[in-house]
């Protein structure tokens, strides 16, 4: 939880994420809120996937001798962010590639084009099949 909890500061000042006691369960202390504990069900999505984003950072920074955590693929709700926090996201993941890990997203959101370098185009095909391009930025 220590490292989900740096990566969600870095995010947001607002949230904190704690176990629920006796159990493997999650909940959220909403700092703005006098900490307020609330379920992960009460979050909206964007605040569900800052949260989901720091656990996942929180796994990529696990390392030890055994495992190494190179790699971190996101699918999708970047949908779901206001544009104020689309900016936090990306800027937390550019970060995690400027550490040297290799970060993959999949999104629809025609702004984060600008700051991809490199993407991946899966296009639809008349024939029922799909079209790959690689595009350099």
């Amino acid at each position: 939880m220590g490292y989900a909890n740096i990566h969600l500061q870095a995010l947001t000042s607002r949230y904190k994420i704690e176990r629920i006691p006796a159990s493997l369960g999650l909940q959220v202390v909403d700092q703005d809120m006098g900490d307020e504990v609330r379920t992960v069900y009460s979050l909206s999505g964007g605040e569900s996937f800052l949260v989901s984003l720091a656990l996942a950072l929180g796994l990529a920074s696990l390392s030890s001798s055994r495992m190494k955590v190179e790699s971190l693929f996101i699918d999708e709700g970047f949908g779901s962010l206001d544009p104020t926090t689309l900016n936090i996201a990306m800027d937390a993941l550019e970060r995690l590639h400027n550490q040297g890990r290799k970060v993959g997203v999949i999104s629809h959101v025609q702004e984060m084009t600008e700051r991809i370098p490199v993407q991946i185009k899966v296009s639809k095909q008349q024939s029922g099949k799909s079209k790959v391009e690689v595009i350099s930025v």
